[in-house]
C-alpha cells in the first residue's frame, strides 16, 4: 500500500506562486506514474498535470499549461509542481496521485484508474 503526502498549500495572491510536493512511500516511484489533481467547491475532481513512468513526457490541462510545471526525483520518491501566474480559479484542494499503465494525455481525465491517493493540501488564490 502506498502512502502519499502533500504539502505546500495556502493563501497567496493572483499572479503569485506556490510549489507543492508530494513524498510516495511504500514503493520506488521510478515505475510510476504520478500526477497532480484538484477539486475546488462543489465541482468535481479534475486532472491538472502528470508525468509518465515510462519517458519524460509530462501532460496538463488546457487551463494551467504554461504556468504550472510537473517534477519528479525518483530518487526522493517526490514529485513536485510548480504554480505560477495563479488566478483565483486555481483555488482548490490539490491531490496527488499514482498509477500503472502506459498512456497519454487521456489519463489525466481517467481519474478512476488512479490508484492512490494523496490526502490533499489546500490552495487558496484570493487578495
Amino acid at each position: 500500500q502506498l502512502q502519499l503526502v502533500e504539502s505546500g498549500g495556502g493563501l497567496v495572491q493572483p499572479g503569485g506562486s506556490l510549489r507543492l510536493s508530494c513524498v510516495v512511500s511504500g514503493r520506488p516511484l521510478d515505475n510510476l506514474n504520478i500526477g497532480w489533481f484538484r477539486q475546488a467547491p462543489g465541482k468535481a475532481r479534475e486532472g491538472v498535470s502528470y508525468s509518465s513512468s515510462s519517458d519524460d513526457s509530462t501532460y496538463y490541462a488546457d487551463s494551467v499549461k504554461g504556468r504550472f510545471t510537473i517534477s519528479r526525483d525518483n530518487a526522493k520518491s517526490m514529485a513536485y509542481l510548480q504554480m505560477n501566474s495563479l488566478k483565483p480559479e486555481d483555488t482548490a484542494v490539490y491531490y496527488c496521485a499514482t498509477r500503472w499503465g502506459y498512456g497519454g494525455r487521456y489519463f489525466l481525465d481517467d481519474l478512476d484508474r488512479w490508484t492512490d491517493w494523496g490526502q490533499g493540501t489546500q490552495v487558496t488564490v484570493s487578495s
